[in-house]
């Protein structure tokens, strides 16, 4: 994802939307406790803004990511 063009748009910062897209996909984390987190670092932003976020991200991210992923063991 580029910085520019993908995000162009944008209330937020590239940033900001890749940390709620990262964590929501590391992390078994709801929508609303995504949003307490990112308001502990400053971030106003409502859940379903995160919501819409992933719907839009998580796809790409989760595309580019996979490859540098550690398999695992499947135990």
């Amino acid at each position: 994802m580029k910085q520019g063009g993908s995000f162009k748009g944008r209330q937020f910062t590239a940033e900001v939307i890749l940390w709620a897209v990262r964590w929501y996909l590391m992390f078994p984390i709801s929508y609303r406790d995504l949003e307490l987190m990112l308001s502990d670092r400053g971030v106003d932003v409502d859940h379903t803004t995160i919501f819409r976020w992933i719907q839009a991200y998580a796809p790409e991210l989760e595309k580019r990511i996979r490859p540098h992923l550690r398999p695992s063991n499947g135990s």
